[in-house]
């Protein structure tokens, strides 16, 4: 492993959220470059088997835990018992979230709920663990997953975009708080990703996005995971309570 590839080496790193589209490409990024990952998501069976798939892709040290942050008084239990073994958490990647889409007149209590419980009370709850245990060391950096819904809205998704944009206040506030203790938090706001998410959108949908987009194409998994290594790596060292858009301008 060249020297570059090795720039996380030693560090470990959680990632929620992590067993498939944005969360499993950021775990997958973060192994390459020397982290040990902890992948965590709800499905531990799932979590087991992707960290191991991703163990033998990678050769880096990776393990998966169970996860579920809407269950806001069991997140610092969870990561607590995911750490321990290593004895410290150097990075925090809160990307675990959901999206339903609803025209306004059909959102319901259930739906409102369920998004913001997982989107902003599961990502307070996940930095709240992860800042306990990085103040121990005074050192850490932690990206949150936010989107351009939180920015500009988005049609039919008007609870998802509440809490992406809650998000954003989420980083700034404890971009504030921790920075004294030598702990980074900043955000990363994707575009349209070509994920599962997007799977059933029409052709024609996905060209109309593409088009729309001042790059000329969809943004992958990968784009945002390079966006995340930097964040948290040392090159960022001097950068706190940002958030990031990756969405190839089409926020401008």
């Amino acid at each position: 492993m060249s020297a570059r590839m090795a720039e996380l080496d030693g560090r470990v790193a959680l990632v929620t959220g992590a067993t498939r589209g944005i969360g499993y490409a950021v775990a997958h990024e973060l192994a390459v470059h020397g982290a040990t990952v902890i992948l965590s998501g709800r499905d531990g069976s799932r979590a087991a088997e992707r960290a191991r798939d991703l163990a033998e892709q990678t050769g880096a040290q990776v393990e998966g835990a169970v996860l579920d942050v809407s269950a806001f008084d069991a997140v610092a239990p969870a990561v607590s018992a995911a750490v321990r073994p290593h004895g410290r958490l150097d990075i925090l990647v809160a990307n675990a979230g959901v999206m339903l889409s609803s025209p306004l007149g059909a959102v319901t209590g259930a739906d409102v709920r369920t998004t913001l419980d997982t989107n902003i009370a599961g990502v307070i709850a996940t930095v709240q663990a992860a800042g306990r245990l990085m103040m121990r060391r005074k050192s850490g950096a932690m990206v949150l997953l936010g989107s351009i819904a939180g920015r500009d809205g988005s049609a039919g998704q008007i609870a998802y975009s509440a809490s992406k944009a809650a998000v954003a206040g989420a980083t700034r506030s404890a971009a504030r708080e921790l920075g004294r203790w030598g702990i980074r938090v900043n955000a990363v706001a994707p575009g349209v990703i070509d994920t599962d998410l997007i799977a059933g959108l029409p052709a024609e949908a996905k060209e109309r996005y593409s088009t729309a987009t001042p790059m000329g194409r969809l943004g992958t998994a990968a784009d945002v995971a390079k966006a995340v290594r930097f964040l948290v790596g040392d090159d960022a060292g001097f950068i706190a309570g940002q958030v990031l858009g990756v969405d190839g301008g089409l926020v401008l």
